[in-house]
């Protein structure tokens, strides 16, 4: 029990931090965004924006930064589409991050003969029919790990493009999709976030004539 003893700790910590600063929002909220997220430990997805104000950012976390769950068919999941189409929120933001397990996983699976629980079977199901169009046109002579890190972009063009697709997502909402860096791929510091596309618009030139206000954050690996 002692890491549990140690998150009590830090709670402590962090309401006697925090004690004063859900005044505003106790009865509700209105965040500016909601972040899709892939809920691997390194990616930290609060303190990656710098963000300690409650009510600013809705944070849905799952194992391959998904926006799709899976009932007759696939459909926008319902903890990324609640804040969009209940409180306010007006922009989302995918992000996928480098040497994804998910990624990665499911990369296996498509490539190869590979088997795992049934639950996480089921999450990396959800990924695959948007990755393999992607495995195949994959570069030739990629080792895996690079492989794996073209698909996380891949994989999150693939989530815009189901939200700015799907007939529940107004279309004034800003959807964008970021990659988040820890592995040193991108040539920035270790944890930047950087864009790979704007509302469905990954062509990097076109993104940086479009969006000059942060045309210095806008990366890709490749283009297809």
């Amino acid at each position: 029990m002692e890491t549990l003893v140690e998150l009590l700790r830090r709670n402590a910590d962090h309401a006697d931090a925090f004690a004063s600063r859900f005044d505003e929002v106790q009865d509700g909220q209105r965040p500016d965004a909601v972040t899709v997220c892939c809920s691997d430990s390194r990616v930290l997805q609060d303190r990656m924006w710098e963000n300690d104000e409650p009510g600013h950012l809705f944070t849905v976390g799952n194992i391959g930064n998904r926006v799709v769950q899976r009932v007759d068919d696939q459909i926008v999941s319902g903890d990324v589409l609640y804040p969009l189409a209940h409180t306010g929120t007006n922009t989302a933001v995918v992000v996928g991050h480098t040497g994804c397990g998910a990624v990665t996983a499911t990369y296996d699976a498509l490539t190869g003969e590979v088997s795992d629980a049934p639950g996480i079977e089921h999450c990396l199901a959800m990924l695959s029919p948007h990755l393999a169009p992607g495995v195949q046109a994959l570069p030739d002579d990629l080792s895996r790990a690079d492989a794996v890190n073209h698909l996380v972009e891949y994989n999150v063009d693939r989530q815009v493009e189901f939200l700015r697709e799907s007939d529940d997502v107004d279309d004034d909402v800003d959807i964008a999709g970021v990659v988040y860096d820890f592995q040193d791929v991108y040539g920035g510091q270790r944890g930047q976030v950087h864009v790979v596309n704007v509302d469905g618009e990954h062509d990097v030139t076109a993104l940086r004539e479009a969006h000059p206000e942060f045309a210095d954050r806008i990366r890709r690996l490749w283009e297809y």
